[in-house]
């Protein structure tokens, strides 16, 4: 087959029914946006990460087509949704005849982007995990009613810019917030993501790099 490409996944029938479907279902559930304006985020900036530090434009790919890909697994139900994201990933690739090497890479990192269980296990993975972990944002939450909002919705909804800086040069990955500290106190941020923030430090570190945290113009990390 020709090389694979994140635009030959998209073309697949299966995925644009499937993230939506998947999106729907966590809609139903009472969580976050996760439909294709952050899976497209995720593999754009998941990307670029490895074009940044180093990676090989077909490597840069393979991590694009993973970020894509990463929350599919959520058709099935938040629990377990990256294991589940990461057999539906392979059987998907498998139907477009991706090489058994890059599908086992692909759905390594698929199955490793969650913070409860997840391992660095690959530059995929890290990739992945650092971009994942960076879209944070208000425009993510759904819930209408702001009397209602559990932990994750009001720490989303207080943020107002989250950019993720990537310097080759440095060798530094910063995730860079501006948080409304009416709606949520910064250490609520930590309460809620710390996980993801060592997760996050781990991934880069996997890359060659450092991460570094900045909320409200002041390094945390």
């Amino acid at each position: 087959m020709e090389r694979l490409t994140l635009e030959i996944v998209k073309g697949h029938p299966k995925v644009k029914v499937l993230i939506q479907k998947a999106n729907d279902t966590l809609g139903a559930l009472g969580f976050t946006e996760h439909g294709f304006r952050h899976c497209s985020l995720v593999a754009r900036t998941a990307r670029e990460l490895l074009l940044e530090l180093d990676g090989s434009a077909e490597e840069a790919e393979k991590a694009a087509i993973a970020g894509y890909l990463h929350d599919i697994g959520n058709i099935m139900g938040r629990r377990e949704h990256d294991t589940a994201g990461a057999i539906i990933a392979m059987q998907i690739l498998q139907e477009l005849g991706a090489p058994l090497e890059e599908i086992a890479d692909i759905a390594a990192a698929i199955g490793n982007h969650d913070e409860k269980k997840g391992q660095v296990v690959n530059r995929l993975a890290a990739a992945l995990i650092l971009a994942d972990k960076a879209d944070v944002h208000r425009s993510r939450v759904r819930n209408p009613d702001f009397a209602t909002f559990d932990s994750h919705d009001r720490v989303n909804y207080a943020v107002r810019e989250s950019k993720l800086k990537i310097d080759g040069k440095t060798k530094t990955v910063t995730l860079s917030l501006q948080i409304d500290t009416s709606i949520c106190r910064v250490m609520e941020y930590f309460e809620i993501f710390l996980n993801r923030m060592v997760l996050c430090r781990r991934a880069a570190s996997y890359l060659g790099a450092r991460f570094t945290l900045v909320i409200n113009d002041t390094q945390l990390l």
